[in-house]
Formats: C-alpha cells, structure tokens, sequence
C-alpha cells in the first residue's frame, strides 16, 4: 500500500475540515495541475493556484503554501496564521525569510532533488546546453533558412574539461552523465565526503552515495573556482543560493542570500579561458549581466547556455538575445514529466500528512 492509499485511509477518519494548499502565481502550470491530479480522490485537500499579486490577501487561509516564484518575506508570513509548511516545488528557497518563518513557528522545506528525477532532468539539460553552443544551434537554424550545407563548423564535447562549479545533486548527475562523452570533469564544493557510505536522514530522506566524488578527476573548494575557470573549456554553475554556500563566499555579516548575486562576475569570467563556454542551470542572478555582456562583446566568452535569467520571466526583447552564441530557456531544465509527478506527489503526501497529522515526510526540512 503506498502513501497515497494509506494516508486516504487516515483522512477518511479524520473528523478534521479542509486542508488547503496554495499554489503561488501561474508559472511551472505543471505543478499545480499534477498535485490536484494526484489528490483528486481527497475531498478533504483543497489545492489552489493564486496569482501572486493575490497571495497576501488569502494566504491567511491556507495551510501548505508552495511558493515557485513568489518571494515571501516577513510582511506576507506574518499573515499567514494557519500556515504549517512552506515548500518548494523543487529545491531553491532563496524568496523565503526563513528565519521569519520560524519566527512565525512555520516549518519550511524543499523537495530533495536526488530522488525525484529532478537533479537528472537539469543534468539532461546542461548536456543539452553544452552540445548547443558546441555545435552552434543558432546558427544550424540560420544555414536551414539561407538552405546552406555543411556549415557551420561545429564542435565536439569530446576532449574537453568540465568545470562543475557546485558538486550537489545536480552536479553529481551530470558528471554521471558526462561519463560516456570522454571529458575530463573537474568540480567544486565546500567539503568533500572522505569516507562515503549509504545512509539516512531522520526524516526518511536518502543522503547521496558519496561514490558519485569518484566519477571527478580533480577536485577542488569554492576557493578554488577561479582556478578552475582558468583550466575548463565550459563551465557549468550549480550552485544553490542558501546561506551556507554564501557563507563560503562572504563574511559571515552579509550572509545572506542576496550575497551571492553576481558570482560569476568581471573577476570570475576574466580568469575562464578565452573562447570557452559558460552554462548556468542555477539561478540567472548568480551572474553579473553587465560582465557576460561585455564578455561576449568582446570575444573572451564563446557562449551562454542558461536556463535561467535575471528576471524571469526573461525580456524577449533583451540584447543579450542578438548574440548567435547565446541559448536562453523559459526555466524549464526540471520540467519533465517524470520530475514533475515525482515532487507532485512528494507535495500531495505532504497535504495527506498534515490534514491527517502525523509526521512530515519525505523532504528536506531548512528549519
């Protein structure tokens, strides 16, 4: 019997009203669609998308609020009086006050990335990213439309130095999947596992094999990023916005998670080879706009692939875009349909526990 039946069979007996959830804003449509599919046999959970202009006018009302793209500071929880949990439909939390939140005696949480096909669906789409600019997809499309043959001169992944700025989840999957495609992969994080070996968070979540470290040939901390931007020939950011990786890059008294806007700025791109590559499958704002601007002006970046932007949703009209060797995606590196009934469900069996009220499982809690 899996969650879902056993938690229908508690909520049946329960005596308890509705339990509400709060879906903020119309984007990623696919999350609030599959969560009402997957409870659609739970009378008892009620599941709402809000526009975000609207959500601190009714958050007051909801017990569970997935919060997407909304940022929720101080003013906005301290209205949400009924609320249990706030989650993320994935992992990044950097639009939630946390501190706030516990203030406010509300526990919030992500979705672990590792287990839900999330982190391999972003890693899919690096490689995507990656073999786009390589193989100059814009320009395939020019040489279709003037009925051109033979051009232009690509390149191969093959031969080439990876750097993944950011050894989590998702830079684990990745350098999985590069495996086959004989790159060398190089990789940063705060602290690599010594001795690695299977187990167990508290509340149910699978920590990850350290096994996946083996798969990188050279590794390095976050101190060691512009180092490394000095010897790949794509670099692939992965950081997560949260205070420990801002903590690593900042004195503790600006720790927070606005610190980390513009990582990868002048300094940073300076010290990345001439003519190489940068993708992003992080957060747009972990770039310096104006650095990768002046950089592909310039010649020294060889092309953007990111599937986030500055402001999302991203200008169409944005200058950036004139540059053939830019690729810009809608956000959409975690929206496959496997990722995507994975976290719907993790969010319905979190709604089925706190209507039925035992125990939240099955995400990361931050608080």
């Amino acid at each position: 019997m899996d969650t879902l039946q056993k938690m229908e069979q508690k909520v049946e007996g329960s005596d308890k009203g509705t339990t509400r959830v709060l879906f903020c804003g119309p984007h990623f449509p696919a999350s609030h669609v599959y969560t009402r599919e997957y409870l659609q046999k739970c009378p008892s959970i009620q599941v709402d998308d809000v526009p975000l202009a609207d959500v601190p006018d009714v958050i007051e009302n909801y017990h569970l609020c997935v919060v997407k793209s909304m940022q929720l500071d101080s003013n906005v929880i301290s209205r949400a009086k009924q609320m249990k949990l706030i989650m993320q439909f994935g992992i990044g939390l950097e639009g939630v006050d946390i501190d706030a939140a516990t203030e406010a005696g509300i526990k919030v949480a992500r979705i672990p990335s590792i287990i839900t096909g999330n982190a391999a669906s972003c890693a899919e789409m690096s490689i995507y990213l990656m073999l786009g600019l390589l193989r100059k997809q814009n320009e395939l499309q020019i040489s279709i439309k003037q009925k051109k043959l033979g051009e232009p001169i690509g390149d191969t992944l093959f031969g080439k130095t990876v750097f993944i700025m950011g050894y989590g989840s998702i830079g684990s999957e990745l350098a999985k999947r590069l495996q086959p495609f004989g790159v060398k992969v190089i990789a940063t994080k705060r602290s690599w596992v010594l001795n690695s070996q299977d187990s167990h968070c508290p509340n149910g979540v699978p920590v990850q094999n350290g096994g996946v470290d083996e798969l990188v040939d050279e590794k390095g901390s976050h101190e060691d990023i512009y180092k490394f931007a000095g010897k790949a020939d794509i670099v692939v950011c992965c950081l997560v916005m949260n205070k420990e990786t801002v903590t690593f890059f900042h004195p503790p008294s600006t720790s927070d998670t606005c610190s980390l806007v513009g990582i990868v700025n002048r300094s940073f791109i300076s010290s990345m080879k001439k003519g190489s590559l940068l993708v992003n499958i992080a957060r747009g704002k972990l770039l310096d706009y104006d650095a990768v601007v002046e950089n592909l002006e310039s010649g020294h970046l060889g092309g953007l692939g990111t599937d986030v932007t500055w402001t999302e949703p991203f200008n169409p009209d944005d200058p950036i875009l004139k540059f053939s060797n830019v690729i810009v995606y809608p956000h959409v590196a975690g929206v496959t349909e496997y990722s995507y009934r994975s976290m719907s469900k993790a969010v319905g069996d979190a709604a089925l526990q706190l209507h039925a009220g035992t125990p939240v499982t099955g995400l990361e809690f931050v608080n």
